[in-house]
């Protein structure tokens, strides 16, 4: 998570909220790109199955 969101800051995107931990077990951070869309990356490992 946190070499994605340094990736997009180094490809011109501007961070708007650091990752970090949420109250759903998650990790989570948001950055706008280039075009001003906003992206929310998540990494949550409720979602992994058995094995990953």
């Amino acid at each position: 998570m946190d070499e994605v969101m340094e990736q997009a800051r180094e490809a011109g995107a501007a961070i708007v909220k650091l990752a970090q931990e949420r109250f759903y077990g998650g990790y989570a951070g948001y950055f706008t790109d280039l075009d001003g869309h906003l992206w929310e990356v998540v990494w949550n490992p409720a979602n992994l199955q058995e094995g990953d």
